[in-house]
């Protein structure tokens, strides 16, 4: 089982047990997630965003996508014992915070990863579901069925798009266009998953609206204007957002609010370097010389403990 411990006490660990003792050294955070050459998202987009949040990332390569900015041609995985000696040789090495999971490529890498995160009960662990569309059908199904069976009930924090969970979680609401994030969270809870942070959700006034819910209730909730562009890598970059801020002690609530607000500059900063689609520039904050704007949520109804599991994102 791996959780969260309550907002009022960020989480805070014994320094015993794993935080570093040199001053001023980041909090650690494991990430599985694929190469993508295109640095949308995948590794190279995760060290970034850790990066800006002040965390360091300690990246385990699934495989690669073989992709541009236009289109996901396939994925070359990388094998499922490589990958489970890569994150045991760093765990053994350094203290971890927290670990996020990105897309790790097959069924066989999806069990490595959870039987790693079952030997570290006490690591908050968020994942991120990216849109699979782009795959062979018999592939996405094997994946999708390992994430139910092994990682979910695991999972801390489920991160996706809402027609991405929509389709994956309740397929019988798939032809519409909105689905409560409640009734997400409840679908996931009986996963195991103890929240969920769905994105995408449609809002009056050409608005996108981002809700982080329980299986009970709407926790916290953020809208911002629509941006007319199609994006590569927005959800690896809130999903990374999200566990390092709560990796460096942001209770569940507010690192939300504060991911969500890093996505929305990030993607409002957003480059076109090719042909096809827009990539999340995750150091807009360098430009303006200051530090990236954050904000606490102000109504925002604080998760119970989160130390107990209860048993291709887009702006």
């Amino acid at each position: 089982m791996s959780g969260l411990t309550s907002p009022e006490t960020s989480h805070e660990r014994d320094s015993s047990d794993d935080r570093s003792e040199s001053d001023g050294a980041p909090v650690c955070v494991l990430g599985f997630n694929a190469n993508d050459p295109t640095g949308a998202g995948g590794l190279s987009g995760d060290a970034l965003v850790m990066g800006s949040v002040g965390a360091h990332l300690l990246p385990v390569m699934t495989g690669s996508y073989l992709r541009d900015s236009r289109e996901t041609v396939d994925h070359a995985a990388l094998d499922a014992a490589a990958i489970a000696q890569q994150a045991q040789l760093l765990a053994e090495d350094m203290p971890l915070q927290a670990v996020k999971v990105g897309f790790v490529g097959s069924a066989e890498a999806v069990a490595a990863v959870a039987a790693f995160v079952s030997d570290y009960p006490e690591l908050p662990v968020i994942t991120y579901m990216p849109d699979l569309s782009w795959w062979d059908e018999q592939q996405i199904d094997n994946y999708q069925d390992a994430l139910r069976e092994l990682l979910l009930p695991q999972t801390a924090v489920l991160v996706g798009h809402n027609t991405t969970l929509r389709h994956w979680l309740l397929p019988e609401t798939a032809s519409r266009r909105h689905t409560d994030a409640t009734d997400l969270a409840r679908a996931a809870a009986e996963l195991g998953v103890s929240y969920v942070l769905v994105t995408g959700l449609v809002r009056p006034g050409d608005r996108i609206g981002s809700v982080l819910a329980s299986p009970q209730a709407e926790l916290c909730q953020q809208e911002f204007e629509r941006i007319e562009a199609d994006f590569m890598g927005a959800g690896d970059t809130l999903s990374a957002a999200l566990t390092g801020l709560l990796a460096m002690g942001s209770d569940l609530t507010e690192a939300t609010v504060e991911a969500l607000q890093y996505l929305d500059q990030a993607l409002d900063h957003g480059f076109c370097p090719g042909m096809g689609r827009a990539l999340p520039d995750r150091l807009f904050w360098a430009e303006a010389d200051e530090p990236p704007a954050t904000g606490a949520a102000d109504d925002a109804q604080a998760p119970a403990d989160l130390t107990q599991v209860i048993h291709d994102t887009k702006h």
